[in-house]
């Protein structure tokens, strides 16, 4: 194991304490911080292998829960897992369909065995444990793999709160005891503890003895104010290790990643770049930007001049609305792309002030601009 992941720091900025580092795994080194492309099907929507290789992405997310019900995980493992069924050479995390299940499907009944679940696509009655994810997620063969937890809402009391937790690390060993791909496979547990101070507190003290290179904060970004879920980030800081990355799930607006950073996260993922771009909506240097409105119908120039990316070195503003207008899939390929690359170039901007030791200086010059307005999750 110690060979196959390995996490190094390279550089704590003096300002801000936030850091650049390194995360080895079987399928490649990944420079933090990161953010992670969502390829929910095994695809990131509308875009082929290449093009996101090209945004200079380093690691995709793909989803348990849908590759479960569709195609199932034993057609991904008879293709040789997800790299060769997808065709993506470099690393791959999957989460364990925790979240999924417990917000998209019809749920029947929540027990310390597990949940008992109806699909959403065709209501077929499903059941997950701890164990059947660690079947599923070891099938689909990514390099890192999730545990399966219980999230609470934002809305729930303290200690509805708690007993997900206290679920969660039961969960935890069962999924630790059931984790057989120990030298190709990295699991990572989930912290939880909704908006408790001092159940994240407990939280973190519960699951690190399971954290072996990498772990995960769950359950923010599920309906709270982002003040609180900073306050949360901030309670953690000082409790997390740094031998290991720690991955903020389900987070990836500008201002979070930012933000994120700042309070010591190191990997992201978030299905906004792509789902905004659906709309014909573009995250730029210079604002967010809705192409299809009027406004651009005569607008000849890139949706941002300072993006290298292949949409704004080759079309305008005018081209693209023209395509998400008459809804033409190029349309929504282009802003998916372009908007994927803004995500990874702006950390490659933290990761460059980190370095320089100017982060601080980079944040409080970020919060000012028109991209710290590009928000979400």
């Amino acid at each position: 194991m110690k060979n196959n992941f390995t996490y190094k720091t390279i550089h704590t900025c003096s300002q801000s304490g936030a850091r650049v580092g390194q995360y080895t795994t079987p399928h490649g080194v990944i420079e933090t911080p990161v953010f992670m492309p969502v390829g929910t099907l095994a695809t990131v929507k509308s875009l082929a292998p290449y093009e996101i290789e090209s945004t200079g992405a380093s690691i995709i997310l793909s989803n348990t829960y849908h590759l479960y019900l569709r195609p199932g995980e034993q057609i991904v493992k008879q293709a040789g897992g997800l790299h060769k069924f997808m065709n993506w050479n470099k690393p791959i995390l999957t989460d364990s369909g925790g979240f999924q299940v417990f917000s998209l499907s019809k749920l029947n009944k929540i027990t310390d065995e597990g949940v008992e679940f109806q699909s959403h696509i065709d209501g077929s009655r499903h059941k997950f444990t701890p164990e059947k994810a660690m079947q599923i997620e070891q099938d689909l063969g990514a390099d890192i793999i999730m545990a399966f937890d219980e999230v609470a809402s934002a809305e729930a009391t303290e200690r509805e709160t708690e007993r997900a937790l206290h679920r969660t690390i039961n969960w935890l060993d069962r999924c630790t005891n059931a984790h057989k791909n120990n030298q190709t496979q990295m699991l990572f547990p989930i912290v939880q503890g909704g908006m408790s101070a001092s159940l994240r507190r407990l939280s973190i003290k519960k699951t690190l003895p399971y954290a072996k290179c990498g772990l995960a904060i769950g359950g923010l970004s599920v309906g709270e104010s982002k003040d609180v879920m900073y306050d949360m980030l901030d309670v953690l800081k000082s409790e997390l290790p740094d031998s290991m990355p720690r991955y903020l799930m389900g987070v990836g607006s500008p201002d979070c990643l930012v933000e994120g950073v700042l309070r010591g996260m190191d990997m992201f993922d978030c299905v906004l770049a792509s789902r905004i771009a659906r709309n014909g909506t573009a995250f730029t240097s210079h604002g967010k930007i809705v192409v299809r409105n009027a406004s651009y119908k005569e607008d000849f120039t890139p949706l941002d001049p300072n993006c290298n990316c292949y949409v704004c070195q080759n079309f305008t503003k005018a081209y693209l609305r023209h395509l998400v207008n008459c809804d033409e899939i190029l349309g929504i390929r282009m802003i998916t792309l372009h908007n994927i690359t803004y995500l990874i170039n702006l950390m490659f901007r933290i990761k460059i002030a980190i370095t320089q030791d100017k982060f601080l200086d980079f944040v409080k010059a970020f919060r000012e601009s028109p991209e710290y307005m590009q928000t979400g999750r």
